[in-house]
């Protein structure tokens, strides 16, 4: 009997809700990966539309994973993932993340370090939009999904954004051109997501955030993103400047005001939940 209930303690324990969340929602991207190559004639298609289509079906693939994995292991109804409200949910993240990253470039602007050389076609946005499409979700169903709400439930709030956002920064310190501002940044971006999520208490919103905080920074404005090598985007800049506010050759997310504003947002809300008491504390029964 005793056995029984440590095998029951441990399969219900927060460490391997998380182990074993990660580990069925990245086996859904491998074999989602997997069974987009057997799609009939999806080969026939241009490239950038086959990689939109792919990075659709591996995110509701991810999404539909989570969804099940969840509803059933943990007997509940999964409430983060609920649509009600949906549209609103996603125009306020889209809103708070593509305006962090306008108020960001505009430094940059202000600074005589922006310049834009040519716009370009529409098209121009397919790349872009899949990669931050895709990325967005893959990173907040596992970091704000898994990592954070039930790490939350175990040791409140404020141990689970600690978590969460030096697990963010952690994912990429293996990016290129890394700084000490570009990690403290990313650091409080993971905050503010996870902030974001327990105010709403749903995934959709740090979602729409770190979607439009990328897709804003590297489809619109043409700037790197994360040290990565820029792709196509609607606008063709050139950034110079100060590495403090240019962020360098990590991107503007490596700046010290995209630190600071996404701190302000951050403190902000955290101030509110404070307020509203939505502050969770540490459970005694785990």
């Amino acid at each position: 009997m005793t056995a029984t209930i440590f095998k029951q303690q441990l399969l219900h324990s927060a460490l391997v809700r998380i182990i074993f969340g990660v580990l069925i929602c990245l086996a859904a991207v491998i074999i989602g990966q997997q069974l987009f190559q057997q799609i009939p004639g999806i080969h026939s298609l241009n490239t950038n539309p086959r990689n939109l289509i792919k990075g659709i079906f591996v995110s509701f693939l991810t999404i539909g994973s989570y969804w099940l994995f969840y509803r059933k292991y943990e007997s509940r109804i999964v409430t983060e993932l609920s649509t009600k409200g949906m549209g609103k949910k996603l125009l306020a993240g889209i809103i708070t993340g593509s305006g962090l990253q306008c108020l960001t470039i505009l430094v940059v602007y202000l600074y005589g370090g922006f310049r834009v050389i040519a716009v370009n076609p529409a098209s121009t946005l397919i790349i872009p939009f899949t990669v931050a499409f895709t990325v967005s979700i893959l990173e907040e169903i596992l970091l704000r999904g898994i990592v954070f709400r039930i790490t939350e439930e175990k040791w409140g709030s404020v141990i689970a954004l600690t978590i969460s956002g030096l697990i963010f920064a952690g994912l990429h310190l293996v990016n290129p051109h890394v700084t000490l501002v570009s990690i403290l940044c990313i650091t409080v971006v993971g905050v503010l997501l996870g902030a974001a999520y327990m105010y709403y208490r749903n995934l959709w919103v740090p979602i729409a955030i770190h979607f439009a905080w990328n897709f804003t920074q590297n489809g619109i404005f043409g700037a790197i993103t994360s040290g990565n090598e820029k792709t196509s985007s609607l606008l063709t800049t050139k950034i110079t400047g100060s590495e403090l506010v240019t962020g360098g050759q990590f991107g503007p997310e490596g700046s010290i005001q995209a630190v600071s504003l996404c701190l302000i947002a951050a403190i902000v809300i955290i101030r509110i939940l404070y307020k509203q008491d939505k502050i969770i504390k540490p459970s005694r029964n785990n």
